[in-house]
């Protein structure tokens, strides 16, 4: 009842925990939020009164430049008028003109020209040039000039309209001169908008602002800033008068380093306030995290016991000092013992094996420093039976909540079965290289029978000759003695062939002794040197002069040797008789390896064929098994080497095998 009545009484509980959590939240989120909406109103009210002062500012700036401009217009005018009255009451005129004009243009370098004009609008003098400014048709050129001259004609300075010479802006200013009543001509400066900007906006102001003048039509005559463009924020227009015309003196105002730290501090408020909702939203996750907690916890451990009890790879757990913390049932039942008998257990472990307890606390001990190979380790254990199995051992480290290691988790598999297998195969693959040594021996049974009837020959010729002397009477002890050692000579020859053969076809383990490559690539040649002539093929040997001795199996790789060989002299039977040549050439390709090639000058061996050479049952004769380069590449493998085929560049193909001579 207690088990069924408890997660009852919460579940009435919770409705209630989780309305106080929802109107504690809800009433948080509205003080935050109104929190935000003051402080972006508050932003907003700032930047408004930013942008009035800014642009009170700009008003009184540009009042104050439309005013420099203007009285410096205005005084240049008046310093016209003077020099006109000077003109008219000196004699040397034109020297008079020349100087002053000089000294005029060199203090106010946004004048372009002056020019004196007489009663008939003709240039009298000028400076630089006496050039007419306007450029074009003389009906271009003399409609504005004589429209400006009637207007100075009333006695006051008059400016002309805004025009373009060679791509940049300028206009007029026209100074009647008066001689006493009289009309006497008219002096003509000219002004380059340009100029004048850049002559009298100071620095300070072009740091500030964009100052701009504009016809009347919008376009842009003259500018001045030493700002990059940017969105602008405040513009403020003056009429520019003089010269007048419709024309426009515009000042724009950007955005400031104030305005981006204003900019800056608004958008780490609204990133502070959207961080409060998220912590906000936390802590509601948070609370209803722990509502449900108990629940979780309890499906979680239902769902980890479902995992555990359904694995079938044992599970341990150690702490730091080696003592067993936990285990699983599949663990359990591989080693017989109940987890009453192990949690709590520290070294030595009842199931250790007692004939490999020593390397087991070694292992155990390089698993407590860090240093258990990431590949795993095969060990020996013992069930609660006594009954020994095999076991895969992956260790891991144990890493808590807080990231610290409190120990160790392995991972045991049972492998007894598995190597089991493995050496059945072994044992299978083994009889598979016997069977294809036999069947080598039965290929080459005509060849070796040859060999061994020339010295069971000759030992009958001098067995019989021996027996005439002894019957003759007539002989010596000399006679006797060269004819028996010669008969010696050949039942050793004899010996050594069947011994040969014995040691070549028996079944016996693979034996790695220290072995020259050379002496077994004469004792391959020897086998079958005979069927190679049967068939007139001559063996050329090449073996490196210093060579390292390597642990390999001299009959394995005698095997290999003879299955090569026997392949090359097959496929030269259709090689004319002057190129049947099988090479067999022994180097060392470096400090690690030894190379043998087996060099044929067959037919070669077609592409598509020698992709599946080396594959089992695939075999280019009609009555070939398939199985002897496979086994042959086996071999090799076994031995750490490597066996492959490249087509000869004579004809033919090379069979390459490295050893490797350290690693064996």
């Amino acid at each position: 009842m207690k088990d069924t009545y408890l997660p009852y009484q919460s579940e009435r509980r919770r409705p209630l925990a989780q309305n106080w959590s929802h109107w504690y939240l809800s009433i948080l989120k509205l003080a935050v939020g109104l929190l935000l909406i003051l402080l972006i109103a508050l932003l907003w009210l700032l930047r408004q009164n930013e942008i009035d002062e800014q642009r009170s500012t700009l008003i009184a700036d540009v009042l104050w430049l439309e005013q420099s401009v203007r009285f410096h217009l205005e005084g240049n005018s008046e310093q016209l008028r003077q020099l006109a009255l000077d003109l008219t009451r000196t004699k040397d005129d034109g020297t008079l003109f020349t100087l002053r004009a000089r000294h005029f243009l060199k203090n106010n370098p946004e004048l372009q020209q002056m020019l004196w004009l007489d009663g008939t609008a003709t240039a009298a003098h000028g400076m630089p040039t006496r050039n007419l400014p306007r450029r074009g048709g003389k009906d271009a050129r003399e409609a504005p000039l004589s429209r400006a001259i009637e207007l100075a004609q009333l006695g006051k300075p008059t400016y002309s309209d805004a025009y373009r010479a060679e791509n940049a802006a300028q206009f007029e200013v026209y100074v009647p001169i008066f001689d006493g009543d009289k009309y006497a001509g008219t002096l003509l400066a000219v002004y380059s908008l340009d100029g004048l900007l850049k002559q009298h906006v100071p620095w300070w102001f072009a740091k500030k602002y964009q100052v701009r003048i504009l016809d009347g039509n919008g376009n842009v005559l003259a500018s001045k800033s030493k700002i990059d463009a940017a969105p602008t924020t405040i513009s403020y227009p003056v009429i520019f008068d003089p010269p007048g015309y419709g024309m426009v003196l515009q000042v724009t105002a950007y955005r400031g380093a104030d305005n981006l730290a204003q900019t800056l501090i608004a958008a780490l408020i609204i990133i502070l306030a959207g961080a409060v909702f998220w912590s906000l939203w936390a802590v509601r996750g948070l609370i209803q995290r722990r509502l449900y907690a108990e629940q979780a916890l309890r499906t979680e451990y239902a769902f980890r016991k479902a995992m555990e009890d359904s694995l079938m790879v044992g599970m341990r757990a150690r702490d730091m000092e080696g003592r067993v913390s936990y285990v699983n049932p599949a663990f359990l039942q591989m080693v017989g013992f109940s987890a009453g008998e192990l949690i709590g257990l520290a070294p030595p472990m009842p199931y250790w094996a007692p004939e490999e307890m020593e390397r087991t606390l070694q292992l155990h001990n390089d698993v407590l420093e860090g240093k258990a190979p990431h590949e795993g380790f095969e060990i020996r254990l013992m069930r609660k039976d006594g009954s020994r199995f095999d076991a895969l051992v992956y260790e891991a480290p144990l890493i808590d909540a807080d990231g610290q290691q409190t120990g160790w988790m392995a991972s045991i598999i049972d492998v007894t079965a598995r190597k089991h297998a493995e050496e059945l195969a072994q044992q299978q693959q083994e009889k598979l290289q016997v069977t294809a040594r036999l069947v080598t021996m039965g290929e080459m049974a005509s060849t070796l029978a040859h060999e061994l009837n020339q010295p069971l020959a000759a030992i009958t010729s001098y067995n019989t000759g021996c027996l005439n002397k002894l019957e003759s009477g007539n002989f010596s002890a000399e006679q006797l003695k060269e004819a028996l050692e010669k008969l010696a000579v050949q039942a050793q020859r004899a010996g050594h062939i069947i011994r040969r053969v014995h040691d070549f076809v028996r079944k016996s383990e693979p034996k790695r002794v220290p072995c020259d490559l050379a002496e077994v690539i004469d004792d391959s040649v020897g086998f079958i040197d005979g069927a190679a002539k049967a068939r007139g093929v001559r063996i050329v040997r090449e073996i490196q002069g210093m060579r390292p001795e390597l642990l390999a199996d001299p009959v394995m790789i005698e095997q290999v040797l003879l299955n090569l060989m026997r392949n090359g002299i097959e496929a030269m039977r259709h090689t004319p008789s002057e190129l049947r040549r099988l090479t067999v050439k022994l180097s060392q390709l470096d400090r690690q390896q030894m190379e043998i090639r087996v060099i044929d000058r067959g037919p070669g061996i077609p592409p598509e064929v020698e992709e599946k050479l080396f594959t089992p049952l695939f075999s280019t004769k009609a009555e070939g098994m398939g199985m002897g380069l496979n086994i042959c590449r086996s071999i090799i493998e076994v031995h750490h080497g490597r066996l492959w085929v490249e087509a000869n560049p004579d004809g033919g193909s090379i069979f390459i095998i490295t050893l490797p001579i350290a690693h064996q």
